[in-house]
């Protein structure tokens, strides 16, 4: 009920007219429900962008917006203008204030986590939605961009120091048509660097990663993968509370393949990883996958993927789908990370093409859309820039 009480209360605001605005003061928190209550789906399309920043301007803040709260904001999926009013209010309201600490977004003392038994059905539920999420979903083609970099090993001739972060260069731009119908997934390259081709997807070389859409889910909650789950932390992702769950599959029960297609190796490793769910609505919001125990004289030293998904409409629907994927690979001393990013979702159909006019449309996704803030007093999420340090 709040998110609509707040949208009405913001109705009447936006009704006051420009020529004798009303200066309205609100705590650090009632913003962030402010923004969240009018970007929301059922807000869509009610508050534009310039009407928004202009009520925006006539609030005083009674504490500092910090940085970070800005951050989360505007990976709300605020316009333009609403971004400015929002940097400009953060600006008075440094000035407004007296020095101190910035106001916390979370709550200052740490939750505890759910009973073993709320953690049992949490996770029951969970698993039916992994299983049943690729049969659940649409038709649909999307644009998918994936832009691979590659680094020295920190550490080595090259790298730097070993306390270094990786030294990222380009490879190349891979942007692909991903449609999936009857279940299954198809990738069709479109541009090989901006650069129309032919090539199949396969055979352009370099660090890849297949079957990555749905079957990680499936894989993970598949009842003979006998995965062990515990408890690891509370977090905020994408402004939504989530329950973050440590998994373990053993080799003997994995289907995670490291594959050196040169050399006509296939490896399956044991994996582990984090789940991360939504509060409120129990779906998935983020999955790791990190091999464990490769062996010491195989190419690949280390592997790990990040998947995160968001909410996306198709058809007038609003599905769980991907927002962004990385994935990270160690071969001796040089390390490589893969950037994929999903770009407007639409409905199949047996003419369904991504035209070279669609794929120069997608951006990338802002970080702030995938930083995770977790709650005081716990640790803080795994880094994903580099998955080799903690390994040297």
């Amino acid at each position: 009920m709040r998110p609509w009480v707040l949208a009405a209360a913001f109705a009447v605001c936006l009704a006051i007219s420009p020529a004798t605005p009303s200066e309205t003061t609100l705590t650090v928190n009632k913003l962030v429900q402010l923004i969240q209550s009018c970007t929301a789906p059922e807000a869509k399309g009610k508050y534009p962008d310039k009407q928004l920043a202009d009520y925006i301007k006539t609030i005083k803040l009674s504490e500092r917006l910090d940085d970070r709260t800005l951050e989360e904001l505007e990976a709300m999926g605020i316009g333009a203008y609403t971004r400015h009013a929002l940097e400009a209010l953060r600006d008075r309201s440094k000035a407004a204030t007296v020095a101190g600490p910035p106001a916390a977004l979370l709550p200052p003392k740490e939750i505890p986590p759910p009973t073993s038994e709320e953690q049992a059905a949490i996770l029951d539920e969970v698993r039916d939605y992994a299983l049943n999420f690729s049969g659940n979903l649409p038709d649909f083609i999307c644009t998918q961009v994936t832009k691979r970099f590659g680094a020295p090993k920190p550490g080595t001739k090259y790298g730097g120091s070993v306390k270094d972060d990786p030294r990222w260069q380009s490879f190349d731009e891979l942007t692909m048509r991903l449609s999936y119908f009857n279940q299954k997934e198809d990738y069709k390259l479109i541009l090989h660097n901006n650069t129309p081709t032919v090539q199949d997807y396969k055979s352009v070389g370099g660090s890849s990663s297949y079957g990555d859409f749905g079957t990680m889910l499936k894989k993970i909650f598949d009842r003979s993968s006998q995965a062990h789950y515990e408890w690891d932390h509370w977090g905020t992702l994408r402004t939504k509370r989530v329950l973050a769950f440590a998994y373990r599959i053993e080799q003997s029960r994995s289907e995670y393949h490291l594959v050196v297609p040169d050399e006509h190796l296939d490896y399956t490793t044991a994996y582990h990883g984090l789940v991360e769910v939504d509060k409120d609505t129990h779906k998935i919001m983020r999955i790791t996958v990190e091999a464990e125990d490769i062996p010491a004289n195989y190419p690949i030293k280390a592997a790990k993927t990040v998947l995160d998904y968001d909410y996306t409409e198709i058809s007038g629907h609003t599905f769980l789908l991907p927002l962004k994927g990385q994935v990270f690979m160690t071969g001796g001393d040089i390390l490589t990370r893969n950037d994929e990013t999903f770009h407007n979702y639409r409905k199949y159909s047996a003419d369904s093409e991504i035209t070279f006019d669609d794929a120069q449309i997608p951006l990338d996704v802002p970080a702030a859309k995938t930083q995770e803030t977790v709650d005081p007093g716990q640790k803080p999420p795994a880094k994903t820039d580099d998955t080799t340090k903690k390994k040297q």
